[in-house]
């Protein structure tokens, strides 16, 4: 069933000439940039487009169900937000113990991320790496120290590298840009 609105967005979309093919190829360059910071991004995104917001859910729903879309995820700009102190902290911790350990860091609040990787021996005997952003580097070095005590990790060897250069962060990249 069409609304008024549809059929709207519909002539808009025929009047800038963009078939339901390019409509939808202007949607995924869109979503490429980011939601737009409003009340209502998927609208923003439709009056963008040239297509209704129902119509951008749809797609965003089939392009996920067609594995097009894996996942929708943040980008945090953190030096942006004031965030100068990034550390990686990796861990070499025993096998049978590594789940529950990266369980346990995982839901840390001062800890953004959390994951297993195999260890490159003999040069790197880390396997497991979480990450601490603050404001300040003494302040992410006493947030690692009140979680060794917390958690008991005490006893695991560790290592704390901080980043000395930020990089363009972005989301995947399907659409080239004169797309859209």
């Amino acid at each position: 069933m069409k609304t008024t609105d549809d059929a709207g967005l519909a002539a808009t979309g025929a009047a800038l000439g963009m078939t339901s093919h390019a409509a939808e190829r202007r949607l995924r360059g869109l979503l490429e940039r980011g939601l737009p910071l409003a009340s209502r991004p998927w609208q923003v995104l439709a009056e963008q487009a040239g297509m209704s917001e129902e119509r951008v859910m749809a797609c965003v729903r089939r392009w996920q169900a067609d594995g097009m879309i894996k996942r929708l995820g943040l980008v945090v700009k953190h030096r942006r937000l004031g965030i100068q102190a990034n550390a990686m902290v990796v861990w070499n911790v025993p096998d049978a113990r590594v789940a529950e350990v990266g369980r346990r860091l995982a839901h840390e609040t001062a800890v953004t991320l959390c994951y297993r990787r195999p260890r490159r021996l003999p040069e790197w005997p880390y396997n497991l790496f979480s990450m601490i952003h603050g404001t300040r580097r003494e302040w992410v070095e006493a947030e690692l120290a009140a979680l060794i005590e917390r958690q008991g990790l005490g006893d695991l060897e560790h290592r704390m590298l901080f980043s000395t250069q930020a990089y363009r962060q972005c989301g995947g990249r399907y659409v080239r840009e004169e797309g859209i």
